[in-house]
């Protein structure tokens, strides 16, 4: 069974990681690996292909950069190629990255399987990006990999609980439990003089958060509300940068002597940076399930999240990004005890083996023509209002 494995950005490596292991328990399972190039420079691809010990890809596309629609078309006609010329069985894709979609319509289109890694997840905010590829891949995936529970109800409101679903865990949890030990050897607390504990971390890369001046703006007030009481070590995505210089508004982040802005880390500096520190302010969305596992509060700085589970655990808060309500819920986070919360069903490091096992199960078969709840013959009940 030969399986097209596909990734594009950096969410993406370390979902896929864990799958390229699995596989070789299963040897039936021919698996390919195709890089679209999304993300291509070496701080944002080929360090995490090094740490994640991701083989080398059989193919890459090199297509990165360019609006939406220019990145999803280069990308469909790039792959469709490599489709006609490498006939695989099945096409999977993970996450919610521009790739993800782009890949799964080519597939879909030429008749090949599809599955999903990471399906069911929802905003319900159709502003960003990502919730449109989510929903879109699910629609046209025979295979749909569930992480959390949410995604199965978020499934069946849709019509997708077929016989395709499986609930499996978070792959994302396989790669940090499988990296922990090495990550425990890198020097990134000493680099910046930074003490277990004494220090927050924070992320922000959505463009609903930075190319905004007035929330940007108001992001920073909290920045400079949480640096007049701890440390704050910002690995900062270069476009954030660029946005903060082009509104003017680098001079207060620099203004900062209590903030340390890094250039983005590789996988294992990040993992052990997270994993120490007192509390974590992110927009990401990988990022609120790391926490959750390791057990640090995480302050979500956006209006949704796909991720409800790391909510009703209590690790993570969601807090918009109006600046008093998220200093109130930092204010709630700092006195929180994580150690006393649990862990998501299935949130054990063995996801990618579930997944392995059941693609080895499913074999070659030819695609099916009846997806959805049409595979089960009935039709949606309709509601009186």
């Amino acid at each position: 069974m030969r399986i097209i494995n596909v990734v594009g950005a950096r969410p993406n490596f370390m979902k896929i990681a864990p799958l390229m292991a699995a596989y070789p328990a299963h040897p039936a399972l021919e698996p390919l690996l195709v890089h679209t190039g999304q993300h291509y420079d070496h701080a944002m691809s080929t360090l995490f292909f090094e740490e994640l010990g991701i083989p080398r890809p059989d193919l890459n596309l090199g297509v990165h950069g360019g609006s939406h629609a220019s990145q999803h078309a280069r990308v469909m006609t790039a792959f469709e190629e490599v489709c006609k010329t490498h006939r695989p069985d099945l096409v999977l894709v993970v996450g919610d990255v521009n790739s993800t979609l782009s890949c799964a319509l080519v597939a879909s289109k030429l008749g090949i399987r599809v599955a999903h890694v990471e399906a069911g997840l929802r905003s319900f905010d159709r502003t960003m990006p990502e919730e449109i590829n989510r929903v879109l891949t699910d629609q046209i995936s025979d295979l749909l990999f569930v992480s959390e529970q949410s995604g199965l109800v978020n499934l069946a409101r849709e019509g997708l609980d077929h016989e395709g679903v499986h609930f499996v865990g978070n792959v994302m949890i396989d790669s940090l439990m499988r990296n922990l030990e090495k990550a425990r050897r890198s020097t990134v607390l000493d680099d910046h003089g930074l003490e277990p504990r004494g220090y927050a971390a924070l992320t922000m890369h959505r463009p609903a958060n930075v190319d905004d001046p007035e929330v940007l703006a108001g992001l920073l007030d909290v920045v400079e509300r949480v640096a007049a009481e701890q440390r704050i070590v910002f690995p900062a995505h270069p476009r954030t940068l660029d946005r903060l210089d082009s509104f003017g508004l680098r001079g207060r982040l620099d203004a900062l002597d209590a903030v340390t802005v890094v250039p983005p880390m590789g996988y294992l500096d990040f993992l052990h940076l997270v994993g120490h520190a007192r509390i974590i302010l992110t927009d990401s969305g990988g990022i609120q399930e790391e926490t959750t596992v390791l057990r640090v509060p995480c302050i979500t700085l956006r209006e949704s999240t796909e991720r409800p589970s790391t909510c009703l655990i209590g690790t993570n808060r969601l807090a918009g990004v109006d600046p008093d309500r998220i200093w109130a819920e930092y204010r709630a986070g700092m006195d929180s005890d994580p150690a006393a919360f649990g862990i998501p069903a299935k949130w054990d490091g063995k996801a990618a083996e579930r997944i392995a096992a059941a693609l080895a199960d499913e074999g070659p078969r030819p695609r099916s023509a009846a997806l959805g709840w049409t595979a089960h013959g009935a039709l949606p009940r309709l509601s009186r209002a």
